[in-house]
């Protein structure tokens, strides 16, 4: 396990500028995971700490020994890449001991070092066998394995399981996440998928444009996004992002959803702490799907549930719950109902409004106002 620094990080090909300065700290043990849509710099991040690719500017340390000028193979870091890169020539145990006897090390040691960790991934069968007769999930095994084998400071892995159909993937994200628990490693993990990075990381780090957008728990990012790019970019469905106007409605602070004549609703907001300098300006009001509800106003917390007056045009069963697309006046929402409910599409619809968890975001800067 081992520490590592990304400070002002920049990268350019030629003129182009692929990372703005970024800035990360993880720690000995944890698990980010680095997101973003194609072309945002998340692998090219991945290639810098990896050594792979020469820094612009910026510094990376690892336990905090600078790396810059260290060559891949002397940064003590070992590599998932997402084709899985595999030697089809050899077998899974020698696929597993190829970097161990690049290294000099013995024998005996390379047998038990690729026994130990074949019998952690439940792949000893698999052991004599060549890669074309592996399935995908056995193959991401054992690129894995052949990682684990070397006992590294820091794993770097790049989407590693981006090959693989829907339900195996979900099985290996359970299988990775428990690897993980077991060895307690350093692990920097790139996706495109936000499902992945949720259940997966410790911290997130959210890029686009080659510039950091927010770095914090799955929790932070989902309820409180810094910006509209991560509000919608995390989560599924997206939040909703409803424009209103602040208005100050007997002496507390509301969100007024349409203008004037055409005003649909006013939601009240369980706090005005640091809004009251912006009553009266345009808002956007971002609010997850499962906080426009069929629960009742009078249940749990009352205090912060809204009524709520829409049409629902389309309802979606999920098995768990029901999706519903709404319409308040002429602005389209999704809302998460309960799975039996009665709500019917072409209706209007009495639902409630979390506002606890409402967030307000600046519409010409895009970024979250208020605490």
């Amino acid at each position: 396990m081992a520490s590592l620094s990304v400070d002002g990080i920049e990268k350019k090909f030629g003129a182009t500028e692929v990372l703005k300065g970024i800035d990360i700290e993880i720690e000995s043990g944890e698990f980010l995971v680095l997101v973003g849509p194609s072309g945002c710099g998340k692998s090219t991040l991945l290639n810098l700490i990896a050594g792979l690719e020469s820094i612009t500017a910026g510094e990376i340390r690892i336990d905090g020994d600078r790396v810059n000028e260290r060559h891949p193979k002397d940064r003590d870091i070992a590599m998932v890449f997402q084709s899985y890169a595999l030697y089809p020539n050899m077998s899974v145990a020698d696929n597993m001991a190829f970097g161990l006897e690049m290294r000099g090390m013995p024998k005996a040691e390379r047998d038990a070092a690729v026994a130990e960790v074949a019998k952690l991934l439940q792949i000893e069968p698999l052991l004599a066998r060549r890669p074309a007769q592996l399935s995908g999930g056995q193959r991401q095994r054992v690129a894995m394995g052949r990682a684990l084998v070397r006992d590294p400071k820091i794993f770097l892995l790049d989407e590693p399981l981006s090959n693989l159909d829907a339900k195996l993937r979900v099985e290996m994200r359970t299988e990775i996440k428990k690897l993980h628990q077991r060895l307690g490693a350093t692990i920097v993990y790139v996706t495109h998928d936000q499902i992945e990075a949720m259940t997966l990381a410790s911290r997130i780090a959210i890029m686009n444009a080659g510039e950091l957008q927010q770095l914090g728990t799955p929790r932070e990012l989902y309820d409180r996004p810094t910006n509209i790019f991560v509000a919608t970019f995390i989560g599924s469905p997206a939040m909703n992002l409803i424009p209103a106007t602040l208005a100050l409605t007997e002496g507390s602070v509301t969100v007024a959803i349409g203008k004037g004549d055409t005003q649909e609703a006013t939601l009240p907001l369980p706090s005005d702490d640091g809004l009251q300098e912006h009553v009266g300006r345009d808002v956007i009001l971002g609010l997850r799907s499962e906080h426009i509800t069929d629960t009742p106003v009078a249940d749990g917390d009352g205090q912060t549930r809204s009524p709520l007056t829409c049409h629902v045009e389309v309802t979606e069963p999920t098995g768990p719950d029901t999706l519903a697309l709404i319409r308040i006046g002429d602005i389209e929402a999704m809302a998460r109902l309960g799975a039996d409910t009665p709500i019917r599409p072409g209706k209007a619809a009495r639902l409630s409004v979390d506002m606890a968890k409402a967030c307000l975001f600046d519409p010409e800067t895009e970024r979250r106002i208020g605490s």
